[in-house]
């Protein structure tokens, strides 16, 4: 998410970091996602918006996994120790496959926003100039996340993006949760087991990321796309409604994470690893299990 975080970015320097499978995961996409349901394809992209079983047992509970940005919406850009460079959509979402597949296993079924290198809604008229999203589209494409969650009528949804940051030094794994809804106690209560068990999980390793926080997610945001998203003064994936911009907002508690800056070599080629993706998804099953009482 080309979000610059809170003000006073945390700063690390690290050694060198190149975990094995530095390399891409082109792999991952196909991971994990044959025998879903996609919910409207007049209204979604093909392999956007579907919906899995759990592959063993069953605990009568959905989540819905958003990899952040996709297809003609790359989201944020780094570069990995080794040079290479990377873009956020790439690299949530393998990791949001992995939690699926992990998830799955544990009797939960799983909606994602999308299973490959795509957008969520397709787009319609307006919705795309010069092959980028204008404003019109950028936003219904986000809005469409909520839909998504909404009409496989998840218990929780979690939104998984990567930070940025002006300074290649900026660093951390940080987790919002939105304080104005209704059910406000139980986003802050799922996200601070997000960013608890993704910290734990990532810092096994050794990778010594630092701690971020939890935050409101009316301190982070990027520069408005228009005067709307000015106003709103939220993420609109976990935000409130907000008659003529946010419509049908997301009916269930929600957390969003950026585990990593994208913008920090070593944290970035930690994203773009297999063993950074693994430990990003053991954390977000982990704390569903926990916020679930499992």
């Amino acid at each position: 998410m080309a979000i610059a975080g809170v003000g006073g970015l945390l700063m690390a320097t690290r050694p060198a970091f190149a975990p094995a499978g530095d390399a891409a995961r082109p792999a991952a996409a196909a991971q994990g996602v044959l025998g879903g349901r996609q919910v409207d394809p007049s209204y979604f992209e093909p392999g956007s918006c579907v919906s899995f079983r759990p592959t063993s047992g069953s605990r009568h509970l959905t989540v819905f996994l958003d990899a952040g940005h996709g297809g003609i919406d790359p989201g944020a850009v780094g570069n990995t120790e080794s040079g290479r460079t990377i873009f956020e959509a790439d690299e949530t979402l393998p990791m949001e496959l992995d939690t699926m597949a992990l998830l799955r296993a544990r009797g939960f079924t799983v909606a994602v926003s999308r299973t490959r290198a795509s957008t969520v809604a397709r787009p319609r008229p307006g919705d795309v100039s010069d092959g980028i999203f204008t404003v019109k589209g950028s936003h219904r494409d986000v809005t469409a996340r909520d839909l998504c969650a909404n009409l496989v009528k998840a218990d929780v949804l979690i939104g998984i993006y990567l930070d940025a940051g002006p300074s290649p030094l900026n660093a951390g794994c940080l987790t919002a949760y939105d304080a104005v809804r209704p059910f406000a106690a139980k986003n802050i209560r799922l996200a601070r087991l997000v960013q608890h068990d993704v910290l734990s999980s990532m810092n096994s390793h050794g990778w010594g990321i630092p701690d971020a926080g939890v935050v409101k997610d009316s301190t982070l945001g990027g520069p408005p796309l228009s005067a709307a998203a000015a106003a709103y003064r939220h993420l609109v994936l976990i935000g409130p409604a907000d008659p003529g911009y946010v419509s049908y907002p997301s009916q269930m508690p929600g957390a969003l994470i950026e585990p990593l800056f994208i913008t920090d070599p070593f944290e970035a080629t930690i994203a773009a690893s297999k063993a950074g993706q693994e430990a990003v998804a053991k954390g977000l099953a982990k704390a569903v299990e926990q916020y679930f009482g499992a």
